[in-house]
């Protein structure tokens, strides 16, 4: 499985790498929407985590371009904000499989990663 992190947080993208990759994915990491989208141009991805408050860029926008580029990819939001903690973001972005809290220990990311992947 192919697992494209798009987070502003280095360390964090770091921690959920490593623990999607014990469990034998390829991960690969990037902080802004413009290198979401240059990776998604080139490549097959089957998850996206994805920081939803992204410093560079929008994360609105890469999961947008994703159900374009990547129309199977699931798209797995992580926030640190109670925007759309409605579930509202479900009507909004086709492909969003997941919402979770940033503090969500990184091996439950990693399940509900690999369980959303399982499924596209």
């Amino acid at each position: 499985m192919v697992i494209l992190i798009v987070a502003s947080n280095p360390e964090l993208s770091r921690i959920w790498a490593r623990h999607l990759e014990r469990l034998g994915h390829d991960t690969v990491v990037v902080h802004a929407q413009e290198e979401a989208v240059t990776f998604l141009r080139l490549n097959r991805v089957d998850v996206i985590v994805l920081d939803l408050m992204l410093e560079e860029g929008s994360a609105i926008a890469v999961a947008d371009f994703a159900s374009y580029r990547a129309p199977d990819a699931k798209v797995v939001f992580v926030t640190n904000t109670t925007f759309f903690s409605d579930g509202s973001i479900f009507n909004h972005i086709p492909n969003a499989a997941a919402m979770v809290p940033e503090q969500t220990p990184p091996s439950d990311l990693a399940a509900i990663v690999e369980y959303h992947g399982r499924a596209s």
